[in-house]
């Protein structure tokens, strides 16, 4: 393996010293991508209370709070085009609107296929994490964006909000309150970035169109290995992110709300280790990061799949949260120092898409399991697997060396 070149993150001579206002706009993106997560993850948190208003299976509950994953993830890719294009403070503001139409269509509709086509368009809200990346990356120079985009990363708070929010403003207000409080504040978002947000002054629009980028995107090497680690950081996130509270309630007998209070919990350590890792990814090699942090995924999956006391399990549980958060904050922070400035978003596109990708298949499989033995064991074991099987590749590909192999 050779060692690779690197590549100028440098989009401005005065880049060392910032471009003033950006932490204003720091604050503002990941306000907007909390409230965003927020709508994006709705339907998770509320997931027992449908299987039993709607007599689902649990592999057809599965499909409910994974659809939105899917189609935030794949979305990813045109969305992190569009703000090369056109420019975080534009396309956000267009995103926010647009997804006040599904919340309030499901604050309406509560039949099965009203959930799958209300959940298909709330994907949306969840393609905010690739406007918000190149958005904020513009605003800060190279050795400060590792932690700047593990703060942005904390807007992933939004589906902690959820869990924690969501079902106890559906028993206290109603089934509707809910989806009308985040529509507002979607609303509220759109406005804001429309009066207050403005690109950096170093933000250039990319010109060309959006099939040659993506393939430019897709050519990088460095795309595809940060694709796969991403998959399994930020996908065992949402993953444990949107199963958790059916999870425990099964296993533990927990009432709804204390399991989507625990899934809060889990969601906020993870969120909160993220711009951890990135500051520490500034400081030294990003990938022996993400190597640590799929050791301790892979052990505490395997602790969990024995379904021990239940404050073993919340242990394990908290402890891979705080890996996960430590393993995506470590990958951005490789975006953003070795992506040429014109290509992050299309990159984030690519690399966002592949984690949420990976969260998407984990709550089907998990629930197909269940549904066919009565056990998570199985699917937490696979769980383990995958996040070995990272760890083997990113020790293959990055070596004890400071960059990917070429």
């Amino acid at each position: 393996m050779t060692r690779p070149s690197k590549v100028s993150t440098r989009s401005d001579p005065d880049e060392d010293r910032g471009a003033p206002g950006r932490y204003r706009a720091l604050v503002l993106a990941t306000l907007a991508m909390t409230v965003n997560f927020w709508a994006w993850s709705l339907l998770s948190p509320l997931g027992s209370e449908y299987r039993d208003l709607l007599s689902l299976s649990p592999l057809a509950l599965s499909v409910v709070v994974a659809l939105p994953v899917l189609v935030g993830s794949l979305g990813r890719i045109p969305l992190g085009a569009a703000a090369d294009r056109y420019g975080g403070r534009s396309v956000f503001a267009a995103l926010s609107a647009v997804s006040i139409v599904p919340v309030l269509f499901l604050a309406v509709f509560d039949s099965y296929p009203a959930l799958l086509l209300g959940g298909l368009v709330l994907g949306l809200a969840g393609t905010s994490f690739a406007v918000g990346v190149p958005f904020v990356n513009a605003w800060f120079p190279a050795h400060q964006r590792g932690f700047a985009l593990g703060v942005y990363g904390v807007g992933n708070a939004g589906t902690a909000v959820s869990s924690f929010f969501t079902p106890r403003i559906w028993a206290a207000q109603g089934p509707a309150a809910p989806f009308l409080l985040v529509a507002g504040l979607l609303a509220l978002t759109a406005v804001a970035f429309v009066v207050f947000g403005r690109n950096s002054p170093s933000w250039r629009a990319a010109t060309d169109p959006f099939w040659p980028r993506f393939r430019r995107a897709l050519g990088l090497r460095l795309s595809i290995d940060l694709a796969v680690l991403y998959a399994i950081t930020f996908g065992g996130f949402v993953a444990f992110g949107v199963y958790l509270p059916t999870f425990l309630r099964d296993v533990y007998e927990l009432t709804v709300t204390d399991a989507a209070a625990r899934a809060a919990g889990f969601v906020v350590l993870a969120t909160l280790a993220r711009p951890l890792g990135g500051w520490l990814a500034d400081r030294r090699p990003p990938h022996r990061l993400v190597v640590g942090a799929l050791a301790v995924v892979a052990g505490g999956a395997v602790v969990a799949a024995f379904e021990p006391h239940i404050v073993v399990a919340t242990v394990a549980f908290l402890a891979i949260a705080f890996a996960l958060g430590i393993g995506n904050g470590a990958v951005f922070a490789l975006v953003g120092q070795r992506v040429p400035a014109s290509q992050v978003g299309s990159v984030t596109g690519v690399v966002g898409a592949a984690g949420g990708l990976g969260g998407f298949l984990p709550p089907i499989v998990m629930g197909l399991v269940y549904q066919v033995t009565g056990d998570y064991a199985i699917g937490l074991m696979l769980l383990s697997d995958v996040a070995l099987a990272g760890l083997v590749y990113a020790v293959w590909r990055f070596g004890t060396r400071s960059g990917p192999a070429a």
